[in-house]
């Protein structure tokens, strides 16, 4: 298909929380952006945010998880979303409401040509002993369990962004990217491709989270199901919905309450936020060993962009792989910014995640070569 390149894009990024829309233009401009409530809401007043805007040649659809089966962005038909809706078993919170975005969309712009643009494929180039788990291997060969790893359109942008500001050629620079939002996730990016990182199956596996376990001993967690005799359902609600900060501090998922409650005394909420930090902090140690060294850490997400007092804390130990930041300027970082201290022999770099633009990119190439 022959796209032009200038041509307008909607971008749709279908959450849990809520309905994002970016209309990407000419040169990679956000030229209409709209946050829709999650849902039923978001969908029903989608059909008139699109009549105040205007056209568009394609659209682009963030899924979360693509499993095996998608190793690449790939144009959107029945088939596909069948596909996908198969797959809402592994992300619950999450593919069902990108699915329910596509059909309403190919509802209202029957013929305008759709791509799915997965979190899980920036990390296809995981090498086999980093996606493997330790399981019996008819698990593995028959079921398709694996790691596969998430947040990978913001890994993508981030691993693109970086060597810019570096000043750098991405071929052999070694990356360590810290996605902290809501959900959070690190991941070794080594010459543009991820070679490690700490979600796994789900988006459940790895850092503590807003609202979610991050990883648990697998013992512990079937003692409980036993125990409390909880069914698979109930135990992927506790982990998923109300565990992470939230379930630690007793105040709340998001970050800013944690540090205000932490900062005024609550000892729930200061060792919520340490133990996130720990966590944090040991898996840039080992995404750093992945790749037998960091030539860069970076932060981005919504928590990593925004708290300079959260970065710190990440950061606080890591002398030993040269990171250190500078006070004045992490404070003060706002959009991308190099938050380094002076001298430092590994560049620290805040960079705001656009992954409108990636998936507008992902776009392009999914048309241009179908």
């Amino acid at each position: 298909m022959d796209l032009d390149l200038l041509s307008n894009l909607l971008v749709v990024n279908a959450g849990s929380s809520s309905l994002k829309l970016r209309m990407v233009g000419p040169g990679d401009r956000v030229i209409e952006s709209a946050d829709l409530p999650a849902g039923d809401a978001g969908l029903d007043a989608l059909a008139g945010v699109l009549e105040s805007w205007p056209g568009f040649a394609a659209s682009g659809h963030r899924v979360v998880h693509g499993g095996s089966r998608f190793q690449a962005s790939v144009l959107i038909d029945e088939a596909v979303v069948e596909a996908l809706d198969d797959l809402s078993i592994l992300a619950p919170l999450h593919n069902p409401p990108a699915v329910a975005g596509i059909r309403a969309l190919g509802r209202l712009r029957a013929g305008v040509p759709g791509v799915a643009c997965f979190d899980t494929t920036f990390h296809a180039t995981l090498p086999q002993e980093a996606s493997v788990y330790g399981l019996p291997w008819q698990w593995t060969e028959e079921w398709g369990v694996r790691r596969f790893g998430f947040h990978g359109l913001s890994y993508a942008y981030a691993s693109r962004r970086a060597p810019q500001l570096l000043s750098s050629g991405p071929e052999k620079l070694r990356l360590v990217i810290c996605h902290l939002g809501a959900g959070a996730s690190l991941a070794a990016v080594h010459g543009g491709r991820s070679v490690d990182t700490t979600m796994g199956f789900t988006p459940l596996e790895g850092l503590i989270m807003a609202t979610r376990s991050g990883s648990v001993d697998p013992g512990a967690l079937l003692w409980l199901q036993e125990q409390l005799g909880l069914s698979p359902s109930a135990m992927t609600e506790q982990l998923d919905l109300n565990s992470g900060l939230l379930g630690m501090s007793g105040v709340s998922g998001d970050m800013r309450k944690v540090l205000t409650a932490a900062g005024g005394g609550d000892a729930r909420a200061k060792l919520a936020l340490d133990a996130y930090a720990h966590r944090v902090r040991t898996g840039i140690a080992a995404m750093a060993g992945s790749m037998g060294g960091i030539d860069a850490l970076v932060f981005t997400g919504g928590v990593g962009e925004a708290s300079g007092q959260v970065r710190e804390l990440c950061c606080s130990g890591l002398d030993f792989l040269g990171i250190g930041l500078d006070r004045a300027r992490n404070a003060a970082a706002e959009g991308d910014a190099d938050v380094s201290q002076e001298g430092g022999a590994t560049p620290v770099l805040v960079i705001k995640t656009r992954e409108e633009l990636q998936i507008a990119a992902e776009v392009r190439r999914a048309l241009t070569n179908s």
